[in-house]
C-alpha cells in the first residue's frame, strides 16, 4: 500500500502588524485635528464664520420673497383701482343704481354733491331714489325704459337729489346746535305706528308692508324715521318765533289760564279755534286723519290732563283730553304751524355754493 505523504507546511497569511492597525482613539483625533478649538475668547468670531457661510444660502431666498411682496403689492393696486374707476364710472357716468352698487355706497362714502364744504352722500341720494323706483314701478306699473319713464325717472332723481342736499344742511345745523335723536326716541315712534296700525299692527307685516312699497328693511325705516324726526326738531329750533310763543302758551295754561280760550286766541287751525280748539268729533286710537304723535299722547293723558308741547313736523302742539269713553276720547288742540324746513334752507342753499357731480 503506497503510503500518502503529508505536507505539514502551513499557507503563508499576510497579517498585517498590530502596529499598523489604528485604533479608535486615533481616527477620532485624526478626524478632529482640523477643527478649530472654541474658546470663550474665540466662540465670537466662530459664530460669525459659520453666519456668514449660511448668508449665501439664504439672501437668494430673501430676495425671491421681497420680489413676491412687490409683485402682490403691485396687483393688488391694480385690481383697486381698477375696481374704485369702475364704481365712479358706473355712479358719475351711468347713474347706476343697482343693488350692488348701492351696496358699494354703503361701505365707500362717494359723494354726489357738496354743499359749502359739506359732502353729500351718494348712498343717502341712492337711499331715497331706489325707494321712489321701487314705489312706482310695483305699484303704480311704470316703465323707466320709455320715453315718459326716462323723464318721469329723472324727475325722480332731482327730487331725491334735492333732499340729499336738505339732509345735509339739517345734519350740518344739528351738529352745530348739538341737536340729536337717540334710537330710543326713533323706536318709540315706530312702536307708536305700530300700536296705531299705520304700516301694521305686527313687526311680521310691518316688514311685509316696507318690503313690498318701498323695498325697504325694518332698519332702513328706522333711518328714515331718524332723519324725520331731526329734520323737526331743527326746524322747531329754527322758527324762533313760533316755538316761543308756544312756550308761552303753555305757561299761561300750566299757571291756570282757560284751554279753550287759548285756542279760539292763538290756534293756528281756522277749523277748531272757534270751537275751544275741539275736535268735531270723538278721536279713536286708530284715527288715520289725526297725527299719529298726538294720538298717541291724548290716550296716555287722563281726562283734564294737558300735554306739553309736540312736534308733528309741521306744526307745534298742545292738547287736551276732555273726556273718554271706551276707546275713543273727546280732544282740543292749539295748533301752532311751523314754517316749512325749505323756507329757512332755500336762503343757505343760494348763499353757499353747491357742486352737483351728476346731472339729469
Amino acid at each position: 500500500m503506497k503510503k500518502i505523504k503529508i505536507n505539514k507546511r502551513l499557507p503563508k497569511f499576510k497579517i498585517k502588524s498590530l502596529r499598523h492597525r489604528k485604533t479608535i482613539e486615533q481616527k477620532v483625533s485624526d478626524a478632529i485635528k482640523d477643527v478649530p478649538r472654541i474658546t470663550n475668547d474665540t466662540v465670537e468670531d466662530h459664530r460669525e464664520d459659520v453666519l456668514g457661510k449660511a448668508r449665501k444660502y439664504i439672501y437668494p431666498l430673501q430676495h425671491s420673497k421681497h420680489r413676491v411682496v412687490k409683485i402682490s403689492v403691485s396687483l393688488t393696486i391694480i385690481v383697486v383701482i381698477a375696481f374704485l374707476a369702475f364704481c365712479g364710472l358706473d355712479l358719475y357716468e351711468f347713474q347706476g343704481t343697482s343693488g350692488f352698487i348701492y351696496d358699494i355706497t354703503k361701505i365707500l362714502p362717494f359723494p354726489v354733491a357738496k354743499v359749502d364744504g359739506t359732502w353729500v352722500s351718494y348712498r343717502f341720494y341712492l337711499f331715497e331714489l331706489r325707494r321712489d323706483m321701487h314705489y312706482y314701478s310695483t305699484q303704480q306699473q311704470a316703465d323707466f325704459s320709455t320715453t315718459n319713464g326716462k323723464a318721469q325717472l329723472s324727475h325722480l332723481k332731482q327730487v331725491s337729489l334735492n333732499y340729499a342736499i336738505q339732509a345735509a344742511l339739517v345734519d350740518k345745523i344739528a351738529r352745530q346746535d348739538n341737536i340729536t335723536v337717540s334710537s330710543t326716541e326713533v323706536n318709540q315712534q315706530l312702536n307708536i305706528l305700530k300700536n296705531q296700525n299705520r304700516l301694521g299692527s305686527s313687526s311680521s307685516v310691518l316688514k311685509e308692508v316696507l318690503s313690498q312699497y318701498y323695498g325697504w328693511s325694518e332698519n332702513d325705516f328706522k333711518r328714515e324715521l331718524k332723519q324725520e324726526i331731526l329734520t323737526q326738531m331743527v326746524d322747531a329750533k329754527l322758527d324762533v318765533s313760533v316755538s316761543q310763543q308756544a312756550e308761552n302758551v303753555l305757561k299761561q295754561i300750566q299757571a291756570g289760564a282757560n284751554f279753550a280760550q287759548l285756542a279760539a286766541k292763538y290756534s293756528d287751525d281756522n277749523q277748531t279755534k272757534n270751537s275751544g280748539g275741539e275736535y268735531p268729533g270723538p278721536i279713536t286710537i286708530d284715527d288715520q286723519q289725526i297725527n299719529p304723535v298726538i294720538v298717541n299722547e291724548l290716550f296716555s293723558l287722563k281726562p283734564g290732563q294737558v300735554s306739553g308741547i309736540l312736534n308733528t313736523g309741521y306744526s307745534l302742539e298742545i292738547v287736551e283730553t276732555i273726556s273718554r269713553s271706551g276707546n275713543s276720547v273727546r280732544a282740543a288742540h292749539i295748533q301752532f304751524n311751523l314754517q316749512n324746513i325749505n323756507y329757512y334752507l332755500a336762503p343757505m342753499e343760494t348763499k353757499q355754493k353747491i357742486s352737483q357731480f351728476i346731472s339729469f
